[in-house]
Parts: C-alpha cells; sequence; structure tokens
C-alpha cells in the first residue's frame, strides 16, 4: 500500500472515502496531532492550502507520517509552487482555478491535480491539460442540478467534487447528483480548532458520508 503511485492512492480513496481535508491555516507545530484527528477516522486525502504559515514544511511533515494517503498542497497558482510542492514530497495538487500550465506540469510531475472549475468550458480545458478530476468551486455558486448538467456531458468516469460550504447534513443532495466526493474546509478545521474537536468533526463526515453511501 505505502508504494502505490498518486494516482491509484487517489482511485482508492474515491472507493473508499473521497473527502479531501483542507487545512487551510495549519502550522507545522499541529501538522502530526491534526493529521493524526483526521486520517485515524478515515481520510486519505490532504490539502495544506499554500497561504497557510510554512505549508511546504507542514506537506513534508504529513507525508512522512502517512506516507498510504495522498498529501498535497491547496491555492496551487503557479508551476514554481508546484515544483516546490514536489520537492515536499507532496503529490497532490489542488488549484481554486484551471491554469493550464499548473495542471500540466502538476499531470508531467506524476502528480494528482484537481483545478477548480465552474463551467463546462472550464472543465473541458482542463482535462485536456491532464487534469485528474475537477473541483467545482466555489460550491456555493453552483448546486446539485449544476453538477448533474457537467456530468452529462463530461467523460464518463470524470471526478468531480464540489467544494464550499459542504456539511454533513447536505452530502446527500450531492451524492444523489452524481458528485464524486467534496473538500471540505473550515467546517473541519479551523486555525485553533483543538484536535479532540477536529476528530468528532471528521467522525461525522465519515459516518454521514457512509450514511449517503448506504442509502
Amino acid at each position: 500500500m505505502i508504494n502505490m503511485t498518486p494516482l491509484q492512492k487517489f482511485s482508492a480513496a474515491v472507493r473508499e472515502l473521497p473527502l479531501v481535508a483542507i487545512l487551510r491555516g495549519l502550522s507545522p507545530a499541529e501538522a502530526h496531532s491534526i493529521g493524526d484527528a483526521i486520517v485515524e477516522p478515515g481520510f486519505k486525502l490532504l490539502e495544506v492550502p499554500l497561504n497557510s504559515p510554512q505549508p511546504y514544511e507542514s506537506i513534508a511533515l504529513l507525508r512522512a507520517r502517512f506516507p498510504q494517503a495522498l498529501v498535497g498542497a491547496g491555492t496551487v497558482l503557479s508551476v514554481v509552487q508546484v515544483h516546490r510542492v514536489h520537492e515536499a514530497g507532496g503529490e497532490l495538487i489542488v488549484s481554486p482555478n484551471f491554469n493550464p500550465e499548473v495542471v500540466a506540469e502538476a499531470a508531467r510531475l506524476g502528480m494528482v491535480c484537481l483545478p477548480g472549475v465552474m463551467t463546462p468550458t472550464e472543465a473541458f480545458g482542463a482535462l485536456a491539460a491532464g487534469a485528474t478530476g475537477l473541483k467545482l468551486f466555489p460550491a456555493e455558486m453552483a448546486s446539485p442540478s449544476v453538477v448533474k448538467a457537467l456530468l452529462a456531458v463530461l467523460p464518463a468516469g470524470t471526478p468531480l467534487m464540489p467544494v464550499g460550504g459542504i456539511t454533513p447534513n447536505n452530502m446527500a443532495d450531492w451524492r444523489a447528483a452524481g458528485a464524486t466526493g467534496f473538500g471540505i474546509g473550515s467546517s473541519l478545521y479551523r486555525p485553533g480548532k483543538e484536535a479532540a474537536a477536529v476528530r468528532d468533526t471528521a467522525m461525522a463526515f465519515v459516518a454521514a458520508y457512509n450514511g449517503v453511501m448506504r442509502a
């Protein structure tokens, strides 16, 4: 399991629990404790946005502690940042936007890349550039109906993950429309939130997702 490629890790997470923990504001000092609180309940996709303090150090710490997880960065806006994430051991590139150069470089390096899109034009452009999947962002501007409409025209099997405003209570509607999974940010973790509370929230998301899948 430890020697899986980034794409294999992503595919396994999509099958088991396609929830991306967005750890915006995480500091290296709490990387281990917060990481434990999220990974132990079942999360295997960890994203440290680059507007966090010392993000590359946190990525390296999480990557070393959780080799079975897919660890990387969010808010990646440039090719230079892609390289720095790769050098830190990151295997996941997530962006709020679609930048073809960022996507192409991440793909060239064998990293999983989830650019932010909102329209069919952006979605098809991102896939053509080499995106692994698509981040529907901000989901507050969209709806489950948008997911359904996009999936009707995108290549079959395209991972589409809404991000923004996702809670355990609203996942069911998005899943019913075909959403592959979700990125979960401040409702899961925010600076100052104790690890025990983060763990409780992570468990609530896992339970909600599993409940959705059983329904």
